[in-house]
């Protein structure tokens, strides 16, 4: 979606949702205290507790049962509504004007979700870095993770498995650091890094270009270190993925129990804009296959809609935690504003 800067059989995808439920239940812990102690038990003051969609994402904290998840913000973008998502009739956002930045675009922000059960953490995805939305896409600006990290008191060596959605840049940014006349290493020292096997063979064997990540700076370090997994994978204490693609040719939403039968779908890019979960029928111009990328959406949207059950949106301005109604619609739900958005388009 972005430029570079330069085995088992798969089981139903009932079982899949069932596994990562019972996963969860028999794993719960109880949280590990790494948040500051500062924003513990309240509110940033000037947030509320649900954003705007017009605005980009504070860093905020969603708590369900025995897990925490925090969005750990490293970009701010703005998605251009003819170039990026062409198939939302103009007449839309006139209508929705909630939905739409101040600068006639679509706030959306990018960087990893922080899933912390017990003393363990899993980060899922890392965000845009120094990589750049292409023009006819939008406007963006990242790099903000580590100092998010840093103000989260999260240090990149207590992270132990960093597991990818998908392998676009604005998901990728952030995975290794590389410095002057030395290779790339891994941003995050002790962790395993995971990826679909369905995503990485097309990448690697370079049959995707929109939004492929740096060759030499991702492609060719995480090719040493990456871990594959399938469909109905447990990749983490009960988080099961679920291969949904079309966006990307391995796209995979994770789907985080949390004790009680309750669960949280991570469901990367399948939407990029809640527009698209009243009408998912709207694809994004980046969607690599349409046809799939409405069937990934039928089953995630049927998921969504079940009891307990919550979702986490990348890119929803700064409602990115919230529930499917029975309306069809995405309701933001509470999450505590940590920090404010750490980075600001000009």
């Amino acid at each position: 979606m972005t430029e570079p800067p330069e085995h088992r059989d798969a089981p139903s995808r009932r079982g899949v949702l069932r596994t990562a439920v019972v996963a969860g239940a028999a794993l719960a812990l109880p949280l590990a205290g790494t948040l500051p102690a500062g924003a513990r038990g309240r509110t940033l003051p000037g947030h509320a507790p649900t954003g705007s969609l017009g605005d980009q994402s504070a860093v905020r904290t969603f708590t369900l049962g025995d897990v925490r998840l925090t969005y750990v913000v490293d970009a701010a973008m703005e998605l251009d509504r003819t170039g990026f998502l062409p198939a939302v009739p103009s007449s839309y956002w006139t209508e929705h004007p909630e939905e739409v930045a101040p600068s006639g675009r679509i706030a959306a922000s990018a960087g990893g979700v922080l899933v912390e059960r017990g003393p363990r953490r899993l980060l899922i995805d890392v965000g845009l870095g120094a990589n750049l939305l292409p023009a006819s896409l939008g406007v963006s600006r990242g790099g903000a993770l580590p100092r998010t990290l840093r103000a989260l008191r999260v240090r990149p060596e207590t992270v132990d498995t960093v597991a990818f959605t998908h392998l676009h840049t604005d998901h990728t940014g952030m995975g290794f650091v590389t410095a002057p006349g030395r290779a790339p290493r891994k941003a995050f020292p002790r962790a395993g890094y995971l990826v679909a096997g369905a995503e990485w063979e097309p990448f690697w064997e370079h049959q995707v270009e929109v939004g492929a990540p740096s060759w030499d700076s991702f492609m060719v370090p995480m090719s040493t270190v990456l871990r594959r997994f399938d469909d109905g994978a447990q990749v983490w204490p009960g988080v099961t993925a679920l291969i949904t693609p079309g966006h990307s040719p391995g796209h995979t939403t994770f789907v985080v129990s949390a004790g009680g039968g309750r669960r949280i779908l991570v469901f990367g890019d399948a939407f990029h804009t809640p527009a698209q979960v009243a009408h998912p029928e709207w694809p994004s111009g980046p969607d690599t296959d349409v046809d799939k990328v409405l069937t990934a959406r039928r089953t995630l949207l049927a998921e969504l809609r079940e009891p307990h059950t919550y979702g986490f949106a990348f890119h929803f301005g700064d409602q990115a935690f919230g529930r499917v109604g029975d309306d069809g619609r995405w309701h933001p739900v509470p999450a505590r504003a940590l920090l404010p958005a750490p980075i600001r388009l000009p």
